[in-house]
Order: structure tokens, then sequence, then C-alpha cells
């Protein structure tokens, strides 16, 4: 958290240097900034995508600009570069930047918490959007969910683990509130950027670490280092990104572009889905063939105790004195054991049967 809360810190500055956007002659530019490389698979891409979809729905009218992470300010910078009038719209998680207020963890994802189609129940029409707005309002952004994820990977182990005991002391990269859940079973967690993972992992400062999926982490070499590729995630079942913009800047645009802007951004959301869902499928093929990984599911013992811990960490949110915080997890709460009653009934009771013995194509 602290490598997070510095990055934003040192954002500022560099915010401050950019130029003012131009708006003339009923045509707006706007800048974005994100917390990936360009072209990153999914998430850069999604990026560049909504960008894109902006100008061709307004005929050039709305453009945006689209800058990487470290073209114009650090992958954790984007916060400070849209909220100090810097740029206007950043790609990025809300559970970055859970230091200005732990309830924006739940806006991205929270462990043992809900599947992409729980949280995007939840955000849209269970009270999330609401109380995300409110959060927001002081920072004066308006958040929209970005790029679904869907369930991710646990980890990159270099050794087999199968209990508790085969993970305490070890030095593993996972950030937000999953990062505090494996510390509670004894993990050392440390935090990095991405492009920082690879050279830590090979060079035994890390014992395991986690980003997103196959062809995210195919892309960032993890296989290089680490063999054991444990599934699924119960500290990120089902992650959003964001793209958040300047709320006044949001407010004070014609409808039409406001439009374009909910309309883009909600259809990558939809799109990043399913391009995790079919990329994911040759990226893990090539990850086992090609490179020897072995991909395991993560041993109950691990997952009852992460899930013990994440008990925990919600009460004490919960319980911190924050009305804005407690107010989220409620809400959260409520939403997820309702939701969950509902996917017990469809998703996961179709899953069973759909593994049944029988005859098909």
């Amino acid at each position: 958290m602290k490598r997070r809360i510095l990055f934003a810190a040192g954002a500022g500055a560099a915010a401050t240097t950019l130029a003012t956007p131009a708006i003339a002659q009923g045509r707006v530019q706007w800048r974005m900034v994100t917390s990936w490389p360009r072209g990153f698979p999914g998430l850069g891409v999604g990026a560049e995508r909504i960008a894109r979809r902006v100008g061709e729905m307004s005929g050039g009218r709305f453009t945006i600009q689209v800058f990487a992470a470290g073209q114009l300010v650090p992958p954790l910078g984007v916060f400070d570069a849209v909220t100090q009038g810097g740029a206007e719209m950043m790609h990025s998680a809300a559970y970055y930047w859970q230091n200005r207020n732990r309830g924006l963890n739940f806006f991205t994802g929270v462990p043992m918490g809900m599947t992409s189609k729980e949280l995007r129940a939840w955000i849209r029409n269970m009270g999330g959007q609401e109380i995300w707005d409110e959060i927001y309002a002081q920072f004066n952004l308006k958040g929209f969910m970005a790029a679904d994820t869907g369930v991710q990977g646990a980890g990159w182990f270099r050794k087999e683990i199968n209990t508790v005991a085969d993970v305490r002391g070890l030095k593993f990269r996972t950030p937000g509130l999953g990062g505090e859940c494996w510390r509670r079973i004894g993990v050392a967690v440390v935090n990095l950027g991405a492009g920082e993972i690879l050279p830590n992992l090979q060079s035994g400062a890390l014992d395991a670490a986690e980003f997103v999926g196959p062809v995210t982490d195919l892309a960032l070499g993890f296989h290089q280092a680490a063999k054991f590729y444990y599934w699924p995630s119960v500290i990120e079942p089902g992650l959003a990104a964001e793209c958040s913009v300047d709320k006044r800047k949001y407010d004070a645009l014609p409808n039409d572009f406001k439009r374009m802007i909910e309309v883009a951004i909600q259809a990558d959301y939809d799109q990043v889905a399913a391009d995790f869902e079919s990329l994911n499928i040759p990226a893990m093929q090539r990850l086992v063939t090609e490179f020897g990984v072995q991909v395991k599911m993560l041993p109950d013992e691990i997952a009852i105790a992460l899930g013990s811990a994440a008990g925990e960490v919600l009460s004490e949110l919960r319980d911190s004195g924050d009305a804005l915080t407690k107010k989220t997890v409620e809400s959260f709460v409520k939403a997820r054991a309702a939701l969950m009653e509902q996917s017990a009934i469809t998703d996961d009771a179709y899953a069973r049967m759909r593994r049944l013995d029988y005859k098909y194509l």
C-alpha cells in the first residue's frame, strides 16, 4: 500500500504539466491516462477501444487521447492526474485508491466476494453505483465499471503448495484486501507494478505472484520463473476495472457526449469479459504444452483460511468508524447473500448438471 501512495503522490506535479483540453466549435478533446502498458491484453486494449468508439459515435467531434502507463504519469498516478485537472479520464482499478477510502475496494472486488455477474447486479441495480458516486463525489470523480476480468488466477508459485504451512513466510506479490488476507495466514505480502514482477520472481525476491489470468500473465512472462499456477482466486473472483472521469468536466458536456461515454464504457465492460474468456483458452494451452506449467486447484485448506481472514477484514472495515465504508460493506454483504442464494439454484446447479455422465455430440 505504501508503494501505491508514493506513486500517487509523485504524480501530482506531472499531472499539472499536461495541456488544457481543446473545446471549440462543438468539438471536445479529452485525455485518458491508464495504469496499463499500451496494447496490454484486455485492459490496455479496452482503454483504446473506449476512446475509439467515442470518436466514431461522435463523428470525430469528441476525441479522447489515450496515454499508457508511464507516458505522462506513473501507473498509479492516474488518480491524481484526474483529480488535479491534468487529465479528464483514467482507466485503472478503484481498489488502487483504498488509501483515499477503504470502501473503494468493493467497486473492483473483494476476497470471497461476488462473481462478475453478481458484482454487476449490485453496482447497476442494487445500490452499489449510488454509493460509489457518493464516495467519488469527494474527489470530483464519476466512476464507471470498464472491464470485466472474470475469475482470476490465485497465483504463480515457484514451489508446490498444499497446506497453509506451505505458504507461511513466502514473499508474494498481491494487492489490496486480498493481500491483507494472505498476510493474515502468514504470507509476506509485496506490492509491485506489473513490469516489476517477473524480474523479482527470477531473482528470488518473490516466491509467488498473481496478476489477472492466462493471457495477461503469459504476456508478462511469469512462466519463465514459476511453474505452478493455482486456480481459482478466492480473493479476486470477478474483478471490474474502472474508467472514471472528472465529474465537473463530465457534467459540463452536452447530453449526447455524456451518453457516448456511458455507452462506450459499458460496452467495453462486456467486451473485455468476452476477450478474457476466449483469449485465456489458447493462452492456458500454451502455458501448459509449450512451457510446462502445472495448473492446480487452490487447496481447500488455504481457501478456507483465506475466507476466514476475509471475514475478519470486512468486519474491521465495517467497524472502522468511517460512515461511507460501513455503508459500502453493509450494502455489499446484503447483496452478496441474496445473489449467492440465486446463483445456487441457477449457475451453480447448472454447472453441476452439465458435468453429469451423459452422451453429448
